[in-house]
């Protein structure tokens, strides 16, 4: 992908700061269950998180950030103006005022509006801070345990994506799910059902601002969509299950199958269509 000239200011770099510090996750609610979705998206077993609620963290030694470090950050910086322009954009066109996220990146461990960050979580949206968290030794775990073809375009994908979860939170879908999910009217496999669609969509929002940006930006090269497509469907259910348990539950499924994710991603970008994205209706019938 080519670079842009833009830059944010909503990034803030904890690399390299030392410190990290333990704390308490949030007990039951949505931030909790996020994380231990990240956890198995990551092939983990969330049930220690969800059980303990707690986190401990070690103590890092404060060192300087290397070139390829700082050269990481700006390419961050970049991404995450690249986004705050498309959606703000396609916000406005749709009548609505957009609200940037903010981006932490870190290592390690970190502390976050949903309790204790660690790199095992991989990338996450937290909305009680509206910020997404990144640990970038995820994408070598992305590449060595998942098979996915990392290049500069599939780490943009995976950033769109929690982007997307952010645009949920401004349209309000991430609050009805959080009542659905404590409500207690519904049972295990519904819930999954729904965090499907959720992720799903949130996959559809990537292909969109992939879409969109381009159009303003001319930044994708031959291949990028591909390297996008290799990560999203990396971290499909079925893809993640066969990896780590040898066979497919299709019941268990949280984010969707491989063929899912390249779907919706597809549809996002094919479309560039903010109306086309209710994988709500599509799914839950």
């Amino acid at each position: 992908m080519k670079w842009t000239n833009d830059r944010s200011g909503n990034v803030d770099d904890r690399r390299g700061s030392g410190g990290g510090g333990g704390g308490m996750l949030v007990g039951g609610g949505l931030g909790t269950l996020i994380i231990a979705a990240i956890i198995f998206f990551l092939g983990g077993d969330p049930s220690a998180i969800l059980s303990s609620g707690m986190g401990s963290a070690p103590q890092t030694e404060q060192r300087d950030l290397n070139a390829n470090e700082l050269k990481v950050r700006e390419f961050v910086e970049m991404i995450t103006a690249e986004n705050e322009q498309t959606w703000t954009k396609v916000f406005r066109e749709n009548g609505m005022d957009y609200r940037p996220a903010k981006v932490v990146m870190f290592e390690a461990v970190t502390q976050s509006g949903c309790g204790t960050a660690q790199a095992a979580m991989g990338p996450f949206y937290c909305p009680a801070d509206e910020t997404i968290y990144m640990d970038m030794s995820f994408f070598k775990e992305l590449e060595q345990r998942f098979g996915a073809q990392v290049t500069e375009f599939s780490i943009a994908y995976v950033m769109a994506h929690e982007m997307g979860h952010h645009v949920q939170t401004m349209l309000g879908t991430t609050q009805k799910v959080d009542q659905l999910r404590s409500s207690g009217r519904y049972s295990e496999a519904d819930m999954n059902r729904v965090s499907v669609a959720t992720e799903l969509q949130a996959d559809f929002y990537a292909g969109l601002w992939a879409k969109q940006t381009d159009n303003r930006e001319k930044f994708l090269e031959p291949g990028d969509i591909e390297s996008a497509i290799s990560a999203a469907e990396a971290v499909g259910d079925d893809n993640i299950q066969k990896r780590s348990q040898g066979y497919v539950n299709q019941e268990g499924f949280t984010h969707g199958s491989s063929a899912q994710r390249k779907e919706w991603f597809m549809k996002g970008y094919n479309t560039g269509d903010m109306r086309q994205g209710d994988t709500f209706d599509a799914l839950l019938k």
